[in-house]
């Protein structure tokens, strides 16, 4: 008997974890509607010089949807790492407009940065493989300190400068927790595009901002713990 009640506990267990990535990431699929289309229309896109008709809504939609929607969901792994908490669709509407302002004007910045990154990455590519590579590391950094960006957001109630620069030096300061997030998503990123198609719209961005916030915060619990015994 006590065996079937642990069996049963823990599927209970796993059904819960399951609904709460499905409901979440569905939630940010959701939020994120027109720059699913988007994206969708350059994947087919058969003709190159018609890009630029998408790429340019693609900019201005990443700030408006994107960054306001991928905080919430970092804000809701925060309650579940930090809290084990079930996040309902009212919470995270909660969160969405809580932080939408800081948010919109952090990816209005990050979506500026990306595309000078971009543009360069791209020139270089074809002209100079040493600045290229230089700038595959730069691309490699921005993409942790972004991701790390979207934790601090969550986790802290600063204004907006701060952020980046606590963003900062917690990008700089922990090579486990760069390496760990950076890792975890690359994987995660490279198996929903490559192989697991169906963890795009249930799974894949939850889980991506359990893991990072999760490593983010042993970070934090581990920098507060070693300050409170110095």
């Amino acid at each position: 008997m006590k065996d079937n009640s642990r069996l049963m506990g823990g599927l209970y267990k796993i059904c819960e974890w399951i609904m709460r990535f499905t409901i979440i990431n569905l939630l940010w699929v959701i939020f994120n509607l027109p720059l699913v289309f988007i994206l969708l229309n350059i994947l087919f896109l058969e003709q190159k010089r018609a890009l630029f008709f998408f790429i340019l809504p693609l900019i201005i939609f990443i700030p408006i949807l994107f960054f306001p929607a991928t905080t919430a969901m970092f804000a809701s792994a925060r309650d579940w790492v930090i809290k084990d908490e079930y996040v309902s669709v009212r919470r995270y509407w909660s969160y969405y407009k809580e932080n939408y302002l800081k948010s919109l004007i952090g990816g209005f910045i990050f979506t500026i940065a990306w595309t000078i990154w971009a543009v360069d990455y791209y020139y270089f590519s074809q002209e100079n493989i040493i600045l290229m590579g230089i700038f595959f590391i730069i691309g490699i950094v921005l993409f942790v300190y972004t991701v790390n960006f979207f934790s601090v957001m969550a986790h802290y109630h600063m204004k907006l400068g701060s952020v980046f620069k606590n963003t900062l030096i917690i990008t700089i300061g922990s090579p486990v927790l760069f390496f760990t997030v950076l890792i975890s998503n690359s994987i995660l990123i490279y198996l929903s595009l490559d192989t697991f198609w169906f963890l795009l719209p249930f799974f894949a961005g939850a889980l991506m901002s359990y893991l990072s916030f999760s490593a983010f915060y042993r970070f934090y619990y581990k920098v507060v713990s070693s300050n409170q015994i110095n």
